[in-house]
């Protein structure tokens, strides 16, 4: 049974001006996909006005709290005691968030709950990435 795991947070995107500006965001995880984590914003905060959900390593989570971690196209790392910053980088541009660290290690935290270190069953995740892209050869 897939389970899936979704929590609000407030970001802060930090503009070209230096200006600080409020970003809902949904932080998300599934069962289904046990190595990864989701950011969800909203459409009213992108340029295109179209939701945008960037996924990637729970382990790049884990690893950015502690200090900096990433390449290609998300970087993370802890800004002080409170903030982590994270780096989304796409052909249109690059957009810099701080979240609250609390929320992000709390948001692990429960990730961890659903799906343990060490525990995710890559079984059927790869059984459906070999269909996805063989189809039915």
């Amino acid at each position: 049974m897939d389970t899936t795991f979704e929590q609000p947070a407030r970001a802060r995107l930090i503009t070209a001006e230096n200006q600080e500006l409020p970003v809902p965001a949904l932080l998300r995880y599934g069962s289904a996909d046990p190595l990864a984590v989701c950011v969800d914003f909203p459409p009213e905060v992108s340029l295109d006005g179209r939701g945008v959900t960037w996924t990637f390593a729970r382990a790049l989570l884990e690893e950015g709290l502690r200090g900096p971690a990433g390449g290609g196209d998300v970087h993370i790392w802890p800004c002080g005691r409170d903030t982590t910053v994270v780096e989304f980088h796409s052909p249109y541009g690059l957009a810099l968030l701080q979240f609250p660290t609390p929320t992000l290690r709390g948001f692990l935290l429960q990730t961890y709950a659903v799906v343990g270190a060490g525990q995710e069953d890559l079984g059927e995740t790869v059984e459906r990435g070999l269909s996805a892209l063989f189809g039915s050869v």
